[in-house]
């Protein structure tokens, strides 16, 4: 078993933000992990970045080809990737943080529309978009309000652009389907409502709730690994 981290949109090194729970996922279960890297959010190559929503689906698609058996876990943006790659035989469990579980037709966009306060995101000329509006002590105050400064600057300086297709493309599937699946809604959340994450893990074949902001994978990544160890329990 290996256990795959698909981040969220408009960031950059999945390994950093995965990290913290990687290493007690280590210590704890013996369990490797690794995080996806998504063209969109140009961390492969260039020529890909346009590809969007499609391009990161069949990344993680080559991902899971290279596994025998894993636990997929979806970060915000992450869960519709999940979603548009499909039913694959290697995916065990599908563990969700903060994130969605959209119906086919859906795109990410259409998903964060009815937010009452949605985070602020604004387009280039290139075709990507980014975060606007924000300095690093108000991105922390939304994004990680329970991480420490030093935190809060790492992870600043690892917001990127972003293809707009990942956030306009319609899904083409529900990958989540008919697969055994866990939502963590992080009851402190200050960039995903509570009330979307409630309605999304819905969908979920059970759902816990815990006192985090956004990044519970930073923040307190032991209620993280401790449903990935339940995920393991006979």
């Amino acid at each position: 078993m290996e256990l795959i981290f698909v981040h969220g949109a408009l960031v950059s090194d999945g390994q950093w933000w995965w990290q913290q729970s990687a290493d007690l996922l280590r210590e704890r279960t013996g369990i490797r992990s690794r995080a996806l890297a998504l063209p969109s959010c140009g961390e492969t190559t260039p020529e890909q970045v346009a590809g969007g929503l499609i391009a990161d689906a069949a990344a993680l698609r080559r991902e899971l080809d290279d596994v025998d058996e894993a636990i997929v876990v979806g970060h915000s943006y992450g869960g519709t990737v999940i979603a548009e790659a499909g039913r694959h035989p290697a995916v065990a469990h599908l563990l969700y943080v903060s994130s969605y579980l959209p119906e086919v037709g859906q795109s990410q966009g259409a998903i964060l529309s009815g937010e009452s306060d949605p985070v602020s995101i604004g387009a280039h000329d290139d075709g990507t978009l980014s975060l606007t509006g924000y300095d690093v002590s108000s991105f922390g105050a939304r994004f990680l309000q329970d991480a420490d400064a030093e935190i809060q600057q790492q992870a600043w300086q690892r917001l990127t652009a972003q293809a707009v297709g990942a956030f306009m493309t319609p899904t083409t599937v529900a990958g989540w389907e008919g697969i055994d699946s866990t939502y963590l809604v992080c009851g402190q959340d200050r960039s995903t409502s509570v009330e979307l994450q409630r309605f999304h893990a819905a969908r979920a074949t059970r759902s816990v709730e815990i006192p985090t902001g956004h990044h519970p994978f930073i923040t307190r990544p032991d209620l993280v690994v401790d449903q990935v160890e339940a995920l393991l329990r006979p």
